[in-house]
């Protein structure tokens, strides 16, 4: 063990330039059917995000070794890998080997596997790169942008935390069958042939982006009924269920604890513990509404069947069912509700009317209809929202 220290160090101090990846990892590429050159989907049996810097060192050495310069001042790298770059790492890996299946030398794990696939199956060793995040920019490649996916739906990073920017362009729009991508160019170029051949795929759906379950095993008690309502780069905390029907979670959203999902979860929202989404309801996305701001929604809150959330909500919120509330959307608060809400947000100058905007983040506010005149209306809310522990 101090003799793979003493490497470690050594091979940090001997390469030009050498730093420390921000996140790494080996993937299997699926490629195009028509353009082989193009990646079109990669599966990351393990991520490193800020952590195990010592393997990261092993692989940048036996891409070295192999006459391959990693150029540390870009953002992101991607290298193809062979079995000599396998060997290398196991080589290096010697102290740990009695430990590899073990949950603390998963990296070990992945070389072994992929070293006894390749020799012993013949894989394609083209299929296999390693992936090299330096810096939290734009992202370049789709290998960059799924490590960086996996990240947010592992929880490695928190949500809204993480430079996304170029995703929609970097990943290619793509026809998944039975979760593998399928070029929309290679289905025009070949249709006659496979139709007559019978050997048209049948596609799932088209999309930029993968489905959660197609790359994400999720905690034991969380629970997800459709697979096509969770996107990877979904963020979903144990003890969430996602409903079938109207439910939904983009990208770069999700939840910080369980909670029940009924409605849908545009990309960049997040959902506190305890809350629930009811049927059909909306919560707001960046792009959808809400003038580029995030919306953050509390603990213990209830949106109500289809109702529409535009601005964030402290803990203790409730909206009725049905209901919109835009940062725009005036509220009449009356001086005997004035006074309960104030306890409970002692901070906030209140005012009888006030904009969706001004009552945003705010605790224990309930935003209602009034039945006979239609005018809208916040009270404190007297209700506590407790999701059924035996579900959750």
């Amino acid at each position: 063990t101090e003799a793979f220290k003493a490497l470690i160090q050594d091979i940090k101090t001997s390469i030009k330039g050498y730093k420390e990846p921000l996140a790494f990892g080996i993937c299997r590429v699926d490629m195009g059917q028509l353009n082989l050159d193009k990646a079109l989907q990669a599966t990351y049996p393990v991520v490193n995000w800020n952590e195990n810097h010592g393997s990261a060192a092993i692989f940048i050495k036996a891409l070295h070794d192999q006459g391959i310069k990693i150029d540390f001042t870009q953002s992101e790298v991607v290298c193809n890998i062979n079995s000599a770059f396998l060997k290398s790492c196991l080589n290096a890996f010697t102290p740990y080997s009695d430990e590899a299946y073990g949950d603390t030398h998963k990296n070990i794990q992945v070389v072994s596997a992929l070293y006894n696939q390749i020799v012993t199956s013949g894989s394609k060793e083209g299929e296999f790169r390693v992936t090299f995040i330096f810096a939290d920019k734009a992202l370049k490649s789709v290998e960059a942008a799924y490590l960086k996916l996996y990240a947010l739906s592992l929880a490695k990073v928190e949500i809204r935390s993480i430079n996304l920017d170029g995703i929609f362009g970097v990943l290619p729009n793509v026809a998944w069958s039975d979760s593998k991508p399928i070029e929309l160019e290679y289905l025009r170029e070949f249709e006659i042939e496979l139709k007559l051949a019978d050997e048209y795929p049948h596609i799932d759906f088209i999309d930029k982006f993968p489905r959660f379950l197609e790359h994400i095993i999720p905690a034991d008690n969380t629970r997800i009924l459709d697979a096509s309502k969770v996107r990877l780069g979904a963020q979903l905390a144990a003890g969430t269920t996602v409903m079938a029907g109207a439910a939904y979670v983009n990208f770069n959203a999700g939840t910080t604890g369980a909670v029940m999902i009924e409605g849908r979860i545009s990309s960049s929202v997040v959902i506190g513990a305890g809350s629930d989404i009811g049927g059909g309801a909306s919560v707001l996305g960046v792009l959808s509404g809400t003038d580029g701001n995030p919306i953050t929604i509390g603990k213990n809150v209830l949106l109500g069947a289809n109702s529409t959330c535009g601005i964030s909500l402290g803990d203790g919120c409730i909206i009725d069912g049905g209901l919109a509330v835009f940062t725009g959307t005036k509220f009449h608060l009356n001086d005997a509700e004035l006074i309960e809400i104030r306890k409970v947000n002692p901070k906030t100058k209140f005012d009888n009317y006030m904009k969706g905007w001004e009552l945003a983040g705010l605790k224990s506010l309930h935003f209602r209809q009034n039945s006979l005149n239609g005018q809208y209306v916040v009270q404190k809310s007297t209700r506590e929202i407790k999701l059924n522990a035996d579900l959750h």
